[in-house]
């Protein structure tokens, strides 16, 4: 199975965030035989490299097929190239292109089947604007130009597991985007990606949207008329799926074991529960794309960034996963 698996992109990230040295200090310990691209610029990942005090060393590459996979080698393929260095810590648009620029050379790679997933290094929102890129964060991005045409967030650890409705905007445009198809889409896509970690019947729990899950209509009428209705209709799709319960208990339940996975109305509910165990356990999955992608779920530090003390934990995790899901793709496409 490794034999044919093709080589994993991680993008390098924000350039002026802990993007760069966590991809090295992951890349510096055993990858068990698997083939990994680095996609951005050589010598923000050569400053990285020192940084670290690393022992691997640089190979640059204009095209994948030139990889060798060599023992101590980082393949970086080059989709940047800074003239001089920028410096860490700082929102510079420079950076927030290159991130970009990355990110899109691996989903076009991915896309044509060059590499077998992605996994994503922390960007930073305000660079990519400084840029005049107006996407909000990763999601979107790789929605659009991956050509999915409905994406949900996956954030999960051993213990509890979320896919969100709705992502990257304000709490009001949450509560207008999470309309029924918004809701039946993100039930499937739940219970595929619990699935494809695993789970051969996965339990779907769908949080409510109002406290206590409207109390019966008392606190708000979408559980009524919008979640419950699509509930229904999972349920008929032959999807283990209930709810709607109420958010500030549902993940306890599922902490306890009584559901796999949680579909999380907005950011918020679901990532708070996720991260208040520990950056360093979580990942983030985006399903629906025609690829494997994966990510730490943490951001681009910029307040330790260069210091050499980032923890690469989540992205080592997020690594482990979209080799996981690759394996578990090729698996059911042989």
């Amino acid at each position: 199975m490794k034999n044919r698996q093709k080589p994993l992109a991680i993008t390098m990230g924000d350039p002026s965030g802990i993007g760069p040295e966590i991809v090295v200090a992951s890349l510096s310990k055993s990858s068990d035989g698997l083939k990994n691209i680095v996609f951005g610029c050589p010598k923000v990942m050569e400053r990285a490299v020192k940084l670290s005090q690393s022992d691997l060393v640089v190979r640059v590459l204009d095209q994948i097929d030139e990889a060798e996979f060599s023992p101590g080698v980082i393949e970086v393929l080059q989709t940047s190239c800074f003239d001089t260095l920028p410096p860490f810590g700082s929102v510079n648009a420079v950076c927030g292109k290159a991130a970009y620029d990355a990110i899109v050379q691996s989903i076009r790679h991915a896309v044509a089947g060059r590499v077998s997933g992605i996994v994503t290094a922390p960007i930073h929102k305000e660079a990519l604007s400084a840029a005049g890129i107006s996407y909000p964060g990763h999601t979107e991005i790789l929605a659009d130009l991956g050509g999915a045409e409905r994406v949900a967030m996956l954030l999960g650890n051993d213990e509890v597991r979320t896919v969100l409705v709705t992502v990257h905007c304000s709490l009001s445009e949450a509560i207008k985007r999470g309309d029924y198809a918004a809701q039946i889409a993100a039930i499937r896509l739940a219970h595929e990606g619990a699935i494809a970690l695993g789970f051969k019947n996965p339990r779907v729990a769908v949080a409510g949207l109002n406290p206590h899950a409207g109390e019966g209509g008392l606190f708000g009428r979408e559980e009524i008329e919008i979640i419950s209705p699509a509930i229904k209709a999972a349920q008929k799709e032959g999807i283990n799926v209930s709810g709607p319960w109420p958010g500030d208990t549902v993940f306890m339940q599922a902490r306890k074991g009584q559901f796999d996975i949680v579909v999380a109305q907005y950011h918020d509910q679901g990532l708070i529960p996720v991260k208040y165990m520990g950056l360093e356990k979580g990942v983030n999955i985006t399903l629906g794309l025609p690829f494997v992608r994966t990510s730490p779920d943490h951001g681009t530090a910029f307040d330790i960034a260069g210091q050499g003390i980032a923890d690469s934990a989540s992205l080592e995790t997020a690594i482990k996963y979209a080799n996981q899901l690759v394996r578990s793709k090729m698996k059911d496409t042989a």
